[in-house]
């Protein structure tokens, strides 16, 4: 009759697993923190929230779809787990999304903004809508607040396309905070061609203070010892600016802000909000 033991668990595979979970929900209660951090300034801005109400759902749907690749990108240089399998990054690219969203519905209900009484599709939309900032908090969260920057993530962000990817996350960040505000919208109103020239003159300047340093730090192909001004200006500079500029465009049609306006009008809206996106790209290649 054979005798039925007991399976003994391999000592170092338990805790190999215990410190893999340790570290997983130490990621989700980072990812928490900088989703609240990084989403807070939308969550107390009333066009954000009137957003969720009347937004497109056609749009909206579009915006909540563009943010899960955008989210799995970043998932490979911030991502909860070690390693760079693309399973590992869609899974970290949606609980990124669910972190945010989970922010998003408890900052809401705290603030009041939904609750009892509202329509389904209403509060839905309000949370839709902010958990898509939430969500980059989220995933850049490691980022921010991780214990150690891994070596194979500093490799991948010095590689030309990856650079231009986390230029067009920072300004995609940066741009929706203040995209749906009526304040940017009265500034390109009040503004001559003359200040629009000058404005994009700045923000190149602005950028490529940011571009230079990342160069000086090493963090791109190029040798620090051998930056010239043409060279990087056009490659990171003048390429950054316009995936800036392609994402103002895209924030303005997908909030609704450049309908009825004419080329002018969206040309010098797109250049207001093109200065903080580039911001947002510069300080999220210099920072990532």
């Amino acid at each position: 009759m054979r005798e039925n033991r007991p399976t003994v668990q391999d000592p170092a595979s338990a805790e190999s697993t215990d410190e893999a979970n340790r570290r997983f929900a130490q990621g989700l209660t980072h990812a928490f923190g900088g989703a609240v951090v990084f989403s807070f300034p939308m969550l107390m801005t009333m066009e954000m929230w009137w957003l969720g109400f009347y937004m497109d759902p056609f749009r909206l749907a579009l915006f909540i779809a563009l943010n899960i690749p955008l989210l799995i990108g970043l998932s490979r240089y911030v991502g909860f787990e070690p390693g760079s399998q693309p399973l590992s990054d869609i899974l970290d690219a949606f609980a990124a999304y669910a972190v945010g969203f989970a922010a998003a519905a408890l900052l809401l209900l705290l603030f009041a903004i939904i609750g009892p009484g509202m329509s389904a599709n209403e509060i839905i939309g309000k949370i839709a809508v902010q958990a898509v900032p939430a969500s980059i908090g989220a995933a850049l969260a490691r980022s921010q607040y991780g214990e150690r920057e891994r070596e194979d993530e500093k490799r991948r962000s010095a590689r030309y396309g990856g650079g231009l990817f986390l230029m067009g996350a920072g300004a995609l960040y940066l741009s929706a905070s203040v995209a749906a505000t009526e304040e940017m919208m009265l500034i390109s109103y009040k503004m001559t061609a003359g200040h629009v020239v000058v404005l994009l003159v700045f923000s190149l300047a602005v950028m490529h203070g940011f571009v230079h340093a990342v160069v000086a730090q090493g963090k791109t192909a190029v040798p620090p010892k051998a930056i010239s001004f043409w060279p990087v200006f056009l490659r990171f500079t003048v390429a950054g600016y316009g995936i800036a500029l392609l994402i103002s465009v895209f924030m303005l049609w997908i909030f609704g802000r450049a309908g009825g306006l004419e080329a002018a009008q969206v040309v010098q809206a797109t250049v207001v909000l093109g200065f903080p996106a580039a911001l947002g790209a510069g300080a999220a290649r210099l920072l990532l």
